[in-house]
C-alpha cells in the first residue's frame, strides 16, 4: 500500500472523490476483460485535465510509482491488469467531444470519448470515422489509440493508426508533449504520432487526438453467402479481391459460431452450413449495386449453397448486430471464454482455420472462430471453464499452437487486441530478437524508469517455439 503521505498528494491535485483506494474500489479496477488476469493496485485516480495528468505522474515518477492508464476496460491482452499494483489512472472524466472542423475534416476528442460517440457525432453532419471495433459501445478513443484498434471495416478503410492525425501525451517524467496537428503531410523527422498508437501506455499519457474524418458513403448493403466447405468460403474471399472489389466488411463465421449465434439472436441463420460470410459494401449506390452484383456472382461460382442479401435497412443492421454479437453469444455457453485474434495473409484463411481445427480436436476443447476474413484477421475462441486447471492447461497448449500455426502461414500473434501480458512471452516469436532489443530500447528512450505499464509486452522470459509437423 502506498504511504498516506502519497495518497495525500494525490487527493490533493485531483480532490478526494477522484482518488480511491476501498477495497471495493481497488477490486472494481483489478481486471478488464481478460480473462483470468487480475491483480489489486494501491490507488485509482480518475483526473479531469492535462495538467492533472501531470501533476499525477510527477508523484509517480518521484517516488518511483508504476501507473496502468485505462478506459472502458474492454482489453482482451490483459493490457490494463496493475500487475506490479502502484496507480490506476481512469480517464474517464476526459471525454468531450473538443472540436469537429469541417474544413478540415478532423474531430479533436479526448481519450475517454466513447467510440460509438465519435460515430454518432460525425455522421450526424454527413462525415465518418470507420474504425469501429466490436467494443465499440462501450470501448474509448484512448484504449483504441493504445491498441491500434481494427474492426469490421479494416479491409476497406483501414485501423486505428490510418486515422490518427495527431496527438497530445504526457511523459513519464511529466512534460507534455504534441505530435503531427491537421496535416495531411507532416515529415519533420521521426513519426512519433505512429510510434504512441499502439504501445499499450507504455511510452506515453495519451491526453487528447486528431482524427482524420472522411465523407459519409451514400448507401450501405450486406448480403449472407454460405457454404458447404470452408475451402469454398475462403476461396471467394481470395477471388472477391482478385476481382477488384474492395468491400466495406468482409466476415466470416464458422459451424460452431453460426450455431450459437443463431441460437442467440434467431435471425433465421441456417445450422447446417460449413461457413458463412458476411459481404457489405458502402458507397455510391451505383457502384454498390454493381459490387453486390459481382460478388454474388462469385460467390455461387464458387458453390454457394444460398445468398441472401438484406433487403431494408433493418434487415442489414440485425444482420450486422449478429455479427458484433459472436462474442457475447459464445460467452453464454460455458463460464471462461478465452478470444485470440491470430492473424494470417488472406490466402491463408483455409489452411489456419483447418489448422485450428485440427489443435481443437487434438487437445479436445470447443473452440469456434469467427472473424475479419478480408483481412484474415480471425478470431479462435475457447468456451473453458477457469476452474478446471487441467483443461486450462490444454487450452494453453494450445493457444501456444494457434500462435505458432499463424506465424507459419506468415501471419501475426496478434492482429487487434494487441500483446499485453498474455501474448508478451510470444512476441519475440514474431519480431525476433534484434526486434525485441529495439523495442526495449525505445521504452527506455521514453521511460527510462519502467514507470508507465509495467510488465506488459515485454515478458520476463519467452516461450520457447513450438515445432508441429502437420500433414
Amino acid at each position: 500500500m502506498l504511504p498516506a503521505s502519497i495518497r495525500e498528494e494525490l487527493r490533493a491535485i485531483v480532490g478526494a472523490k477522484n482518488c480511491l483506494d476501498k477495497q471495493e474500489a481497488l477490486v472494481a479496477y483489478s481486471y478488464d476483460a481478460t480473462p483470468m488476469q487480475q491483480a489489486l493496485p494501491d490507488v485509482v485516480v480518475m483526473p479531469k485535465s492535462t495538467t492533472e495528468i501531470q501533476q499525477v505522474m510527477r508523484v509517480a515518477a518521484r517516488h518511483h510509482i508504476p501507473i496502468v492508464t485505462r478506459g472502458a476496460g474492454s482489453n482482451l491482452c490483459g493490457g490494463t491488469i496493475p500487475v506490479g499494483g502502484g496507480i490506476v489512472l481512469v480517464l474517464s472524466q476526459m471525454n468531450q467531444i473538443v472540436e469537429i472542423d469541417e474544413q478540415n475534416l478532423t474531430i479533436t476528442v479526448q481519450p475517454g470519448v466513447r467510440t460509438v460517440d465519435i460515430h454518432q457525432a460525425v455522421e450526424a453532419i454527413g462525415l465518418f470515422y470507420p474504425p469501429d471495433p466490436g467494443s465499440m459501445v462501450i470501448s474509448t478513443i484512448g484504449g483504441n489509440i493504445a491498441l491500434n484498434s481494427g474492426g469490421l471495416r479494416g479491409l476497406k478503410y483501414g485501423t486505428t493508426k490510418d486515422y490518427v492525425l495527431g496527438l497530445e501525451a504526457v511523459l513519464p517524467n511529466g512534460e507534455v508533449i504534441r505530435t503531427g496537428g491537421k496535416l495531411m503531410k507532416d515529415v519533420a523527422g521521426y513519426d512519433l504520432t505512429k510510434l504512441l498508437v499502439g504501445s499499450e501506455g507504455t511510452l506515453a499519457i495519451i491526453t487528447e487526438a486528431i482524427l482524420k474524418l472522411i465523407p459519409k458513403p451514400q448507401t450501405q448493403r450486406v448480403m449472407l453467402a454460405m457454404f458447404a466447405d470452408m475451402a469454398q468460403a475462403a476461396r471467394s474471399v481470395s477471388d472477391i479481391i482478385a476481382n477488384r472489389i474492395i468491400p466495406g466488411t468482409l466476415e466470416f463465421l464458422d459451424q460452431g459460431t453460426i450455431r450459437v449465434v443463431e441460437d442467440f439472436k434467431q435471425i433465421g441463420l441456417p445450422t447446417d452450413v460449413a461457413a458463412i460470410l458476411l459481404i457489405g459494401q458502402d458507397g455510391e449506390p451505383q457502384t454498390v449495386d454493381r459490387d453486390m452484383e459481382q460478388i454474388a456472382a462469385i460467390c455461387k461460382k464458387n458453390a454457394a449453397v444460398q445468398i441472401k442479401v438484406a433487403t431494408t435497412v433493418e434487415e442489414a443492421d440485425e444482420v450486422m448486430t449478429a455479427r458484433r454479437s459472436a462474442l457475447a453469444a459464445l460467452s453464454r455457453m460455458r463460464p471462461t471464454t478465452i478470444l485470440e485474434d491470430a492473424t494470417v495473409p488472406r490466402a491463408a484463411i483455409a489452411p489456419m482455420v483447418a489448422a485450428i481445427q485440427e489443435i481443437t480436436e487434438r487437445y479436445g476443447l470447443q473452440i469456434c472462430t469467427f472473424g475479419h476474413a478480408g483481412d484474415g484477421n480471425l478470431h479462435p475462441t475457447c468456451m473453458t471453464d477457469a476452474r478446471n486447471t487441467e483443461e486450462i492447461e490444454r487450452v494453453e497448449h494450445a493457444f501456444e499452437e494457434i500462435f505458432a500455426a499463424a506465424i507459419d502461414l506468415g501471419g501475426t500473434i496478434t492482429g487487434e487486441h494487441g500483446v499485453g501480458i498474455v501474448k508478451a512471452p510470444y512476441l519475440e516469436w514474431k519480431v525476433g530478437a534484434a526486434g525485441m532489443e529495439i523495442m526495449k530500447g525505445i521504452k527506455h528512450a521514453f521511460d527510462p524508469h519502467n514507470l508507465l505499464n509495467p510488465d506488459k509486452m515485454f515478458a520476463k522470459q519467452s516461450r520457447n517455439r513450438v515445432v508441429v509437423q502437420r500433414a
